[in-house]
C-alpha cells in the first residue's frame, strides 16, 4: 500500500510562531529546513511498539521527540497529520485510551512517541501512578530524548493539570516546547489573546523552549513550521 504524501492547507486564522509585530519583518529562523521538514515526515514512518512500562521500551537509536497532552487533546490526531497519514495514529473518542507510551520510527535517525494522555484516564488509582511512574522513568532516563512538545487545547489554555507535567519536565530538566492544537476552533481575536496568555506562563519555566506553535490537524496550519522545528533540532544536535 503506497503512503499518501503529506498536505499542507495554508490558514491565515492562525498566526505562525511567536509572530509578533516587531518581528514581522525578521526573517523566520525555521525558513531553512521547511523543506526538509516536509521531505523528513513524507518518509515512510512506521509503528515500532507500544511500551506499558520501561522494560518494554525500544533500543534508543538516533533522536526521539515526543508528544504528551491531556486525554482528547488531539495528540493521534496531530501524529496522523504530521505524517500525511490517516491510521499511523489511532484515533478515539474515548478520553485516556491510550495507556502506553507509542513509538513511531522514520529510518534510523528520528522516532516520535505518543505518551498517554493525562487528566481522564478511566483507570484505578493504582494503575494511573504505574503510568505516571513509567512516564517519569522515561522522561529521566531516555538520554536521546531531544524535546518533548506539550499540546494544549487552544480553547482551554493552560490548565492546573498541564502545569503539574510542565512541573514534571522543569524539574526533570527535559526541554519542551508548547503546540496550541484545534486553533481552527478558536475566534481568531480571541486566540490572539489565548496565545499571549500560553506564552506568558512559559515565559519564566527554565525548560521551557520560548516559541509556541498554534497549529490545526483539520486545517494543516501550523504543521509546516512544526515539520521545519523538528528539522532544525535534529540539525542542531547532529
Amino acid at each position: 500500500m503506497t503512503d499518501p504524501k503529506a498536505t499542507d492547507v495554508p490558514s491565515t486564522d492562525v498566526p505562525p510562531p511567536a509572530a509578533t509585530p516587531a518581528a514581522a519583518a525578521e526573517p523566520n529562523p525555521l525558513d531553512p529546513f521547511l523543506e526538509t521538514g516536509r521531505l523528513l515526515f513524507a518518509a515512510e514512518w512506521k509503528f515500532i511498539t507500544a511500551a506499558p512500562t520501561t522494560e518494554f521500551l525500544p533500543p534508543m537509536e538516533g533522536m526521539e521527540i515526543a508528544l504528551a497532552g491531556r486525554s482528547n487533546v488531539g495528540k493521534s490526531s496531530l501524529v496522523n497529520a504530521l505524517t500525511g497519514r490517516n491510521h499511523l495514529a489511532r484515533t478515539s473518542v474515548t478520553p485516556g485510551r491510550t495507556q502506553e507510551l507509542i513509538f513511531f520510527r522514520v529510518g534510523p535517525e528520528l522516532t516520535l512517541v505518543d505518551m498517554p494522555g493525562y487528566g481522564f484516564a478511566k483507570a484505578p488509582k493504582d494503575k494511573v501512578d504505574a503510568w505516571v511512574r513509567t512516564i517519569r522513568a522515561y522522561l529521566r532516563g531516555r538520554v536521546n530524548l531531544a524535546r518533548v512538545f506539550v499540546l494544549i487545547d487552544s480553547r482551554h489554555g493552560i490548565k492546573p493539570v498541564d502545569e503539574e507535567i510542565l512541573d514534571l519536565l522543569d524539574k526533570a530538566a527535559v526541554s519542551y516546547a508548547i503546540i496550541m492544537t484545534k486553533a481552527d476552533q478558536v475566534k481568531p481575536t480571541d486566540f490572539v489573546g489565548r496565545l499571549a496568555e500560553v506564552q506568558a506562563k512559559i515565559k519564566r519555566r527554565p525548560a521551557a523552549y520560548p516559541v509556541v506553535f498554534p497549529t490545526s490537524s483539520h486545517t494543516g496550519a501550523g504543521l509546516p513550521e512544526l515539520r521545519a522545528a523538528v528539522a532544525q533540532l535534529m540539525a542542531e544536535r547532529a
